[in-house]
Parts: C-alpha cells; sequence; structure tokens
C-alpha cells in the first residue's frame, strides 16, 4: 500500500446498517458525548474514523463488531447550536480488524490491517455497457417496488462504480446484506452481489400473498 496508506490505530465508530464504500461520502450527524470526544480527537490527529457495523453477539453497550469496517476521513465539519457535530467522511480503504485497543478513551479504539484491500485506493472502472444495461433496468425494477425515488438522469451518466456503491449505502437491506456489499473483493463483485439482492427481493415480493391476482 502507498505512503498515503491511512494509520493502523484508528478509532471505531460502530452504525448498525450503515457500511461506507472506499470512494463515497457518509453525513453523519453525531450527538452522543463519546463520539464528540472522537470526532474531537480525530481531528486533532490525522482526521480519520473507522466505520464499522456491530454484530448482534455480546453485552448491548460494547456489541461484538463485524471484521471489517472502512477507514474515512473528516472531509467537512459543522458544529451546531445545540453541539452537534454534522460531519462527513470521504471512504479511504476498507480494513480488517486486528485487535481492539485497552484505551482510556470513552470510544472503541482498534489496530487494523488493509493489506487484503489494497486496491481500494486504486480502483478500477467498471465499463462493460452490457453489465451496465441489465443492472440499471434491474435497479429501476428495484426502486420502483420499494417506492423509492432517484435522478434517473444522473444516475444514467454516472461511473457504474458511483452507482453501485451509492445504491449499497442506501438501499434497506438486513445489515448482514450491508456486510456482505462491503466486503465484497471489488466493484464487479460488488454489482454483483447487489444484483443478486435486489433479484432476490423482487422474487420475493412477486412470490408474496396475492401475487397470483396480479396481471
Amino acid at each position: 500500500m502507498s505512503d498515503a496508506a491511512p494509520p493502523r490505530e484508528i478509532p471505531l465508530f460502530p452504525i448498525r446498517g450503515c457500511i461506507l464504500p472506499p470512494g463515497e461520502h457518509l453525513p453523519l450527524n453525531v450527538f452522543e458525548p463519546r463520539y464528540l470526544n472522537m470526532v474531537d480527537d480525530a481531528r486533532a490527529g490525522v482526521g480519520v474514523i473507522g466505520v464499522i457495523q456491530p454484530r448482534d453477539e455480546g453485552p448491548k453497550a460494547r456489541p461484538a463488531l463485524e471484521p471489517v469496517g472502512c477507514v474515512g476521513r473528516i472531509a467537512s465539519y459543522e458544529e451546531t447550536d445545540d453541539g452537534r457535530y454534522l460531519i462527513v467522511l470521504a471512504g479511504l480503504a476498507r480494513f480488517r480488524v486486528i485487535e481492539e485497543l485497552d484505551t482510556a478513551t470513552p470510544y472503541r479504539v482498534a489496530r487494523v490491517d488493509y493489506a487484503e484491500f489494497e486496491d481500494d485506493l486504486r480502483p478500477r472502472p467498471l465499463a462493460d455497457p452490457a453489465d451496465r444495461t441489465a443492472f440499471l433496468a434491474l435497479l429501476r425494477r428495484f426502486f420502483e417496488q420499494e417506492g423509492m425515488e432517484a435522478d434517473w438522469p444522473s444516475i444514467d451518466q454516472a461511473p457504474l462504480n458511483a452507482v453501485v456503491n451509492k445504491v449499497a449505502m442506501a438501499v434497506p437491506f438486513e445489515p448482514a446484506a450491508k456486510q456482505a456489499l462491503l466486503e465484497a473483493a471489488g466493484g464487479a463483485e460488488r454489482a454483483e452481489a447487489l444484483s443478486a439482492l435486489m433479484s432476490a427481493a423482487l422474487d420475493a415480493e412477486s412470490d408474496g400473498p396475492g401475487s397470483a391476482d396480479r396481471h
């Protein structure tokens, strides 16, 4: 990994049902005191925070964590009148948690490794027009089923990598499915996994109660 690689010891922000793919931006409304402290410390340091999903295991106050998250750089910061922080994290690279560290901070800190995600710092575009056409057609059907709105002219012009990542962040899938999307080896694999999830959701809807009455 290059000299610009993120640090190997990072603060962790556990957020259930939330992923940050590399290259994307995640707006966050920070209000818990421990995470306000975390943002203060990050801004005073190298300016990065690791976003990771908690699991349904362990004590509620300190649940187990998924093994893979994504480190983000604080790209923007604003403090509100009531003391909240509105920040945007720019995804840099995925990481695997090696171990959590015993620190005096109120938030969690881990030693992480980026070795298996080196390509995150040099992503390759998804340019296959056939794959793009099929993916966008499936995406339209899925959004219609879910009652979700989209700026289709912008989507039609956007790089496929960006479309896949933004949809992966926005769609209302279960946390485990979101985690699978985050951990996909690369852009092509993430697009394939997302397509499979959307297809399964469409199939489930067509097989649901009353489906035989639809024409």
